[in-house]
């Protein structure tokens, strides 16, 4: 980790270089944001390692530079629409509006997505959603990652969703995760950066398992918690390729597949807290809720509790004046800025790794967990 740029700035020079590919300004600093967000919080693997492919999928015509999403069905608090493979950042954008205000008016709506992209991290959206006063659930299919269980060949998605609610004084509470041990993500995010990923992670074209990322990338990721991972991963597929009309299993295309198109389904679910429940005395409960968890006694190894979302809330205060850069992704942006003709922005010498609060969650695990094999 060797550069260090302003997030302001890193924001502007991404913006920048989509609107140089015919990408709408709105649209731009939509999808900049949910790329200099992933590295505030610390999940640089969907961060700015994924600009270059973006951009490839602009180029190729996979993705459409200017989003136009349709309708597909209205019944009022249902919705489904049609993303005409355009940016899925600025589609899943659009569903949370609908899902928001079709919530407060019906107390729940339900929103299906089809012919989308890749939308970045989940917790974007679901924060926008509790951030209003509502509980959002956000699930969408990914390109084949993981084998079924029992099988050899990888046909399943990773298939991440996420989890959003208010929590009244304790800000927003909020979980966003894959099926699989690890996002895929995190496999090409320690490729680029030359290290080794940790067992149970992965398995190798022929299965075996690995530690060296490429092997992963072209072999498997295994599914979290053995059969578990697999039918969840599953299960979300119905949810948001199959029901939505998008596509499904194999048929999805990763954002790192320049030119094939995604066809990635959403499903964003969302509820009116209002509408279920007393808003002071909901907050009072959930604040009584984190704050019982926080408090709960301590395993040997921990230093503190923390609750779902509040890791990510530290590392963007962690972040905020700078954001460390790999070598190969400042590279990349290096590439991106010279065919653009877009400034790069300002960087120095990154300080050394602090403290682990700034890690993914999955590092700062306890350090001894059964291997399930995959």
């Amino acid at each position: 980790m060797v550069q260090l740029s302003p997030p302001g700035a890193l924001r502007a020079f991404t913006s920048g270089v989509l609107r140089s590919e015919g990408v709408p300004a709105p649209d731009a600093d939509l999808l900049a944001d949910t790329l200099v967000m992933a590295e505030l919080w610390g999940h640089a693997s969907h961060g700015m390692l994924r600009l270059p492919w973006y951009v490839a999928r602009l180029r190729s015509g996979a993705t459409q530079r200017v989003t136009r999403v349709t309708t597909v069905r209205d019944t009022g608090a249902l919705l489904v629409l049609d993303g005409g493979h355009g940016i899925g950042q600025v589609i899943t954008d659009q569903a949370v509006t609908h899902g928001v205000e079709r919530a407060k008016a019906h107390g729940v709506s339900a929103v299906g997505i089809r012919n989308s992209g890749h939308f970045g991290t989940a917790a974007y959206f679901t924060r926008r959603a509790a951030e209003q006063g509502c509980i959002a659930l956000l699930c969408t299919n990914a390109s084949p990652a993981m084998a079924p269980w029992g099988g050899k060949q990888k046909s399943i998605g990773t298939n991440p969703w996420s989890i959003a609610a208010p929590a009244g004084k304790r800000g927003v509470l909020v979980m966003d995760l894959a099926n699989t041990a690890v996002a895929r993500g995190k496999v090409y995010l320690a490729a680029e950066r030359g290290t080794p990923i940790p067992p149970g992670w992965a398995a190798d074209a022929e299965g075996s398992p690995t530690t060296d990322p490429r092997a992963a990338i072209e072999g498997l990721i295994r599914p979290m918690a053995g059969p578990k991972g697999y039918v969840m991963s599953f299960m979300f597929d119905v949810l948001a390729g199959v029901l939505t009309g998008s596509a499904f299993g194999d048929e999805v295309a990763g954002p790192y597949q320049p030119t094939e198109t995604s066809g990635a389904g959403h499903l964003l679910l969302t509820i009116d807290v209002a509408a279920m429940a007393d808003p002071a005395e909901y907050a009072a409960r959930v604040e009584a809720l984190v704050d019982a968890t926080r408090d709960a006694p301590k395993a040997p190894w921990a230093t503190e509790i923390l609750v779902p979302g509040e890791l990510e809330d530290r590392n963007a205060e962690l972040n905020s004046h700078g954001i460390d850069l790999a070598p190969a992704t400042w590279t990349s942006l290096v590439t991106l800025a010279a065919e653009s003709n877009v400034p790069l922005p300002p960087t120095k010498e990154a300080a050394p790794p602090t403290e682990q609060a700034a890690l993914p969650i999955e590092e700062v695990a306890p350090p001894s967990t059964e291997d399930v094999p995959a």
